[in-house]
Parts: C-alpha cells; sequence; structure tokens
C-alpha cells in the first residue's frame, strides 16, 4: 500500500511537472509568435458589401492599424446570408492573427435567431476589441401620420395585423428591434425582410411599409430632409444628433434598449499574446481623430476596452436576443 502510495505521489509530481512545462512552452510559443506577428498582410473579413456606413469605418480601423503594424491591413468585403458566409470562413482561418472579422451587432442577433447559422459566435472567435455603439431610429414613413411612440403603438393595436415594419434581412438588428418593440408593446406589426437596408428604405419612403428601426448612417440625411418622421432613438440616452427625439424608454417602455455596435474578432485558438497585440491596435485606431469623427458622424460614441469585456458584451446580447427570438416563437429557415 505505501509503495503504490508513492507512486500515486509520483504520478500527480509528474503531472503537475508535465502541465506546467507545458504552460511555459505554451507561453513561449505565445511570445514568439507575438514577436513575429504580423509576418505578412493582414486580412479584415468585412461580410457587407463595399461603400457602406459599416465599411468605411472598417477601412479607417485598416488604415490605420497598416500604418501602426508596418504591414498591410487589406479589407475584403464578403456579403451574404446576414453575415454568415464571412463568419464562417473566418472561423475556419488559421488562428494566427492575419485573418481577422469585422463584425456589428447583427453577427450576434443572426446567430440568436438562425438555427443553424453556420458559426459559433462564443466558441468559434476570439474578440479582440470593441470599437463603437450608437442607437437606431424608430422612423415610420409620413403617409402613416403618427407623431410619437404612443400614437403608433395605439395605431397598431386598432390595427393587428395592418401596419409593417421593414428590414435588412431576417435575423438582422433591425428585425429583432422591431421585434422586441411588438413584445414590450403588445403589439404584433408584421416584419416585412429586405436585402439589405437600401431597399427597405426605398419602401419605407413610398409608403409601402410603414415602420423602420433604421441605423443613422441609413436613415439619418432623410430624417434631417424630413422625407420620413422620426419618433424616437432606441438606446437608453438620447442621440446628441437628434437631441429632440425622446428615447423610447422616456416615450414609456422604459426598459427599452438597444445599440448597434462595430468591432473586431479573430478566430479562436489566437495566441493570448497576439490578441492582446491586436486588442492594443484597435484601441489606437479608436482613439484617433478620423475615426471618431467617423463614428460621431454614425450618431456613435467610440469604445476603448479589453477582449474580456467584448467577450461579456458578446455573450450578454446573445443571451438576450435569444430571449426575443424564443419570445416570438420564430425561427428563421
Amino acid at each position: 500500500r505505501r509503495m503504490t502510495s508513492n507512486f500515486k505521489r509520483l504520478g500527480a509530481h509528474l503531472a503537475r511537472v508535465v502541465a506546467t512545462a507545458s504552460a511555459l512552452l505554451a507561453t513561449g510559443l505565445g511570445i514568439v509568435q507575438a514577436q513575429d506577428f504580423p509576418s505578412r498582410a493582414v486580412t479584415l473579413v468585412v461580410p457587407f458589401a463595399a461603400g457602406g456606413g459599416t465599411d468605411s469605418i472598417a477601412r479607417d480601423v485598416a488604415r490605420i492599424m497598416t500604418e501602426r503594424l508596418g504591414k498591410p491591413v487589406v479589407v475584403d468585403n464578403r456579403g451574404g446570408a446576414g453575415g454568415a458566409i464571412a463568419a464562417a470562413a473566418v472561423a475556419k482561418a488559421a488562428p494566427d492573427g492575419h485573418t481577422l472579422l469585422f463584425v456589428t451587432s447583427t453577427f450576434v442577433t443572426h446567430a440568436a435567431s438562425d438555427p443553424t447559422p453556420g458559426y459559433d459566435v462564443l466558441k468559434d472567435f476570439a474578440p479582440v476589441a470593441m470599437i463603437g455603439r450608437g442607437p437606431l431610429l424608430l422612423v415610420t414613413s409620413r403617409e402613416l401620420g403618427a407623431a410619437s411612440v404612443s400614437q403608433l403603438i395605439d395605431m397598431a393595436k386598432k390595427q393587428p395585423a395592418g401596419l409593417t415594419y421593414c428590414s435588412a434581412g431576417n435575423g438582422s438588428i433591425n428585425h429583432l428591434s422591431a421585434e422586441m418593440f411588438n413584445q414590450r408593446a403588445g403589439v404584433s406589426m408584421t416584419h416585412v425582410p429586405y436585402r439589405g437596408s437600401g431597399p427597405a428604405t426605398l419602401d419605407l419612403l413610398a409608403g409601402r411599409v410603414q415602420v423602420f428601426f433604421a441605423t443613422v448612417p441609413t436613415i439619418g440625411a432623410l430624417v434631417r430632409e424630413n422625407r420620413v418622421k422620426a419618433l424616437a432613438v432606441t438606446g437608453k440616452r438620447r442621440s446628441p444628433l437628434f437631441a429632440s427625439l425622446p428615447t423610447i424608454a422616456e416615450s414609456g417602455l422604459g426598459d427599452f434598449d438597444v445599440t448597434t455596435w462595430w468591432g473586431v474578432v479573430a478566430p479562436a485558438g489566437t495566441p493570448q499574446a497576439v490578441n492582446t497585440r491586436l486588442n492594443e491596435l484597435v484601441n489606437e485606431a479608436t482613439a484617433t481623430p478620423s475615426v471618431q469623427t467617423r463614428l460621431t458622424n454614425e450618431g456613435a460614441e467610440s469604445f476603448k476596452g479589453s477582449a474580456a469585456s467584448f467577450q461579456g458584451v458578446l455573450a450578454t446580447e446573445l443571451d438576450a436576443w435569444r430571449g426575443v427570438v424564443k419570445s416570438g416563437g420564430f425561427k428563421l429557415n
């Protein structure tokens, strides 16, 4: 028995030695990889077509990262399937920091609403950093005639299936924001999905749909031109760009708080030292006047933080949006 006990203690000791050595080796490899990073051009995959607000922010960040790294950071636009095509491709990329994904809140809302999104937000990616976040605008067509959120709710209750809301596609932040509004306000407006915010906006202007929870870059100019009616902002604070607009919470739905955001993630398994360097680079880019101005013009505030804080945002929002989907009883095909 004594010999068996000695063997057990020796085995446990050897296991600890091996674990410690493995950890030191991994740390050493991570440091070496960080020192060698980047060894070639870095690809920043953007899951939307070129030319939009999200693409513009991504290109500003890529330009500044290029200046800091001394290696090109190349934007690769891969639109389609609500961003799932780009996300799935980056999830399978080598986890060495040379392939990154530029994400928005739709990265989470799509995963929350599609039973087979093709990627796992929490398991397939290593969060790098959040860049900024801002509210949506609740707007209606001019023909509808609603002057406030309370009037919109009254109209929706009198026409249970009569009012429609548009979105940039199933599972988009526009879609789930409106679905949350339906649930909190006790109404049942009908969803009309489009392939992008552009065609959705055109039909809103034509009066073929009545309501849109739109991003500021999409709808801001039309609000200022009085071509659509803005009723409220979706965040917990008023927007400096539209200071006279109340929040939805101020308008009677006290727990309503939705924002859209931008950030960068890497494939899961990216060495910690490399991810830390990427976090520093993205935070440096976010702090520059050009990116700050870009975000301000988009109605957003810049965000500087750790990879861990971004991971917390992803987990919290994924859980919250899954709750909205479950309460709504719908799934995407």
